[in-house]
């Protein structure tokens, strides 16, 4: 247990960020879901249980009459098919991590993919348990947001039309803070690029998944000259 306490106690600073970004947007979550009708109780065990970020903004949807099962799996797997892109770079990482890989894999949010990239591993701390350790500490920031915001349009009731582009302000703020840390940033660049492309041609319902397949095509065709970029600028 004390490997993990000290996993903890150094990881935490790096989730700040996350911290007052999640608690905002579960808030948000919780309060879209309690105007369904439902407790605050079911959007922790959705929280919990489900944990698909934007996906779960969408599934609030799904409480109407007309939405039959096959458009829930489809729309959902839309949403967050860059998911399984996101995984695919960090098997190396899972796999050494035994047991726990199970739940770093359902713990694979947009936040928390962008922390176990760029986050270096303190010195003394073993990489399993800090990696570990950012995971779950994210996922209980959304939780304890959702309990919040579902409790809050409990017994306040008000007006929360807008509360859902919070979870496009969260992925707009984490781009600009990447974009003004990063020293290459022509990967960013042909993520935008390849965006835009892509809604321009299959509109804004379906582009998700052609922009993740075209980024990843240019990122590879491009790959040798980015790491050479990467390496004179580490040399610098």
């Amino acid at each position: 247990m004390t490997g993990y306490k000290i996993a903890f106690k150094k990881a935490f600073p790096y989730t700040i960020p996350v911290l007052t970004g999640y608690l905002f947007i579960g808030i948000a979550f919780g309060v879209m879901y309690a105007e369904k009708g439902y407790s605050a109780w079911w959007a922790v065990l959705m929280s919990l249980l489900v944990y698909a970020g934007s996906g779960q903004y969408l599934a609030v949807n799904f409480f109407v009459p007309g939405i039959s099962f096959a458009q829930v799996i489809f729309m959902t797997l839309m949403v967050n098919i860059r998911h399984v892109f996101y995984g695919l770079s960090l098997l190396d990482k899972f796999n050494k991590m035994g047991k726990k890989r199970w739940y770093m894999i359902f713990g694979l949010t947009d936040e928390t993919y962008s922390l176990l990239c760029t986050t270096k591993v303190p010195e003394g701390v073993e990489e399993d348990k800090f990696l570990f350790a950012i995971a779950l500490m994210d996922q209980s920031y959304w939780i304890i947001g959702s309990a919040i915001g579902g409790i809050l349009k409990s017994v306040l009731p008000f007006n929360a039309e807008g509360i859902e582009f919070a979870m496009t302000a969260l992925f707009v703020v984490i781009f600009v803070e990447q974009w003004m840390d990063a020293k290459n940033r022509v990967p960013a660049v042909i993520g935008v690029v390849c965006a835009v492309l892509c809604l321009q041609i299959f509109g804004s319902g379906s582009f998700v998944f052609p922009t993740m397949i075209l980024s990843i095509l240019v990122l590879f065709a491009t790959r040798k000259r980015l790491e050479k970029e990467r390496e004179v600028e580490v040399c610098q």
